[in-house]
């Protein structure tokens, strides 16, 4: 999705669809600052 709006915003030049990039890039770094990108594709552990 990240790149999908990057690429219209290179083909657009809209101010909008940069603000919507940079709250996405913003979203994906605080979401992997807690999860951790490995972790989140392991199957979790049956006891």
């Amino acid at each position: 999705m990240k790149e999908f709006t990057w690429k219209v915003f290179c083909e657009t030049g809209s101010i909008d669809t940069y603000l919507l990039y940079k709250e996405l890039d913003h979203e994906i770094t605080a979401l992997s600052a807690v999860i951790p990108y490995e972790e989140s594709l392991e199957e979790p552990p049956f006891h």
